[in-house]
């Protein structure tokens, strides 16, 4: 079952049950009905979501290519099966490039594209939006102690 992130209105945007109103008046909202168009937001989880594939993003970042078994050694916990599948998901999206080396012993690399590059700011400012949350609930428990 898909959930809807975005509900659109005449004059105000609901995400997530919080009406952000539309001070904006040049901006257009889809008329489209919502059950018939797919949320942007949704679409981007549905690429991403997935628990080990902005794991397997972040490390591809780190280096221009990396080699299967460096990136399984770098991505923890991770099993051969879903390594394959996140990569292929990730690849059939665009998202990273496979490029595969015709030597004894066969050598892979993988790598981000741009638009997997394109990605990173966006998960950046999740980052930073993540750590203040800790720090909320960190202060909170600190309160609730004393």
């Amino acid at each position: 079952m898909q959930y809807f992130l975005c509900r659109y209105k005449k004059d105000t945007v609901e995400f997530k049950g919080v009406a952000i109103i539309n001070n904006d008046l040049n901006y257009k909202f889809p008329n489209d009905n919502i059950y018939e168009m797919q949320c942007p937001v949704i679409y981007a989880l549905d690429i991403v979501g997935q628990k080990w594939k902005l794991p397997i993003i972040w490390y591809l970042s780190t280096k221009d290519a990396i080699r299967y078994n460096e990136l399984k050694r770098g991505v923890k916990d991770i099993t051969n099966m879903m390594l394959i599948k996140s990569l292929q998901e990730l690849e059939a999206h665009k998202l990273i490039i496979r490029t595969q080396y015709e030597t004894i012993p066969p050598r892979v690399e993988y790598s981000l594209t741009e638009r997997g590059r394109a990605l990173l700011p966006a998960l950046k400012e999740l980052h930073n939006w993540g750590e203040e949350q800790k720090k909320l609930i960190n202060q909170s428990k600190i309160i609730d102690e004393t």
